[in-house]
């Protein structure tokens, strides 16, 4: 009888063991579902970080294009004005 009571007793302990064992697992899984869900939160945030950033840069490649190409327009058309001043300038001495 008493080394019944003894296995019951070791057996009742065991359990016991396991299930504190569980419950830590659980715990285990339910803090990892939560630093998954925080690291998906921040790659999401990160992701939109770069793609706003991209789009900045694309944004600002943009405006610098369309600046150099206001640039080449008047160096252009200065350049233009000029021929033109110095012919009428070789005309002008030529009539005279």
């Amino acid at each position: 009888m008493k080394r019944e009571r003894e296995d019951w007793m070791r057996l009742y302990h065991k359990t016991l063991k396991g299930l504190e064992m569980m419950i830590d697992i659980q715990r285990m899984v339910k803090d990892t579902k939560k630093i998954v869900e925080e690291a998906n939160t921040t790659i999401t945030e990160v992701e939109g970080s770069v793609l706003t950033a991209s789009i900045n840069n694309r944004t600002t490649n943009v405006t610098n294009i369309a600046q150099i190409s206001e640039n080449l327009r008047y160096l252009i058309q200065s350049d233009i004005d000029e021929q033109a001043f110095q012919v009428q300038r070789m005309l002008a001495d030529e009539l005279d």
